[in-house]
């Protein structure tokens, strides 16, 4: 896209987009208005962990929804059977777990800054928050663009992730060669946001084949 273009191949479209504790959720907010300038209709869920870099509330208006962070708290953080506060609305009806809601929902899942610890709990098959427990539940397609120091990501358990993940259908993009939050030039960086949107539509839309470059090769540390 050029300029003020937009491009809108994804009108109508869903995407959950997945906020981890990685400094890269600070991109998430990016990612997510991408995928609006394509048309597409965007959901997130966060980790506890990024809501230290990022607020709910802040995603909440890019998005245009309520962002789900817990567990057992409805869109309006209300727990099941309760009140919001002195004076609320009367108790809702349903399940109160909005994951569940958030699984159906999804035909794409994207993990936009995804943290080792989020790698590796949803390797392992956890639903010990809102986004694994989502997760979990969910058949759409998942992608995950990570993000972490270079030796987390080439360290031996990662590694047996990753693998783990690929081998259930996951997409991954990236990591890249960059700045890291730490300071050093390395391997590790979170891709591109536009380049991660692109791959989704890619998947979404069945637009071509996914570009090698971004898939986290062996030869890029995505092994």
């Amino acid at each position: 896209m050029s300029g003020g273009e937009q491009v809108e191949e994804l009108q109508g479209r869903r995407v959950l987009v997945y906020v981890s504790g990685s400094i890269a959720a600070v991109k998430s907010g990016e990612v997510v208005t991408l995928l609006r300038r394509r048309g597409a209709e965007t959901r997130v869920a966060m980790t506890e962990s990024a809501t230290r870099f990022i607020t709910p509330l802040a995603l909440q208006s890019l998005s245009g929804h309520a962002v789900v962070t817990d567990l057992f708290r409805d869109t309006r953080g209300r727990r099941p059977g309760g009140r919001p506060g002195a004076g609320g609305d009367e108790p809702e009806s349903g399940h109160g777990m909005e994951h569940l809601n958030l699984s159906g929902w999804a035909e794409l899942q994207l993990a936009a800054g995804a943290s080792a610890g989020l790698i590796a709990r949803l390797a392992l098959g956890l639903a010990d928050d809102a986004v694994t427990a989502t997760a979990l539940a969910c058949r759409a397609p998942l992608v995950i663009a990570p993000a972490m120091e270079t030796a987390m990501w080439e360290h031996a358990a990662t590694v047996e992730h990753v693998e783990t993940l690929r081998g259930r259908g996951a997409v991954l993009v990236g990591p890249v060669s960059g700045r890291l939050a730490s300071g050093r030039e390395a391997m590790g960086r979170m891709a591109d946001p536009a380049e991660i949107v692109r791959i989704a539509a890619e998947l979404l839309g069945g637009l071509g084949q996914l570009p090698s470059g971004l898939l986290g090769t062996p030869d890029a540390g995505g092994r």
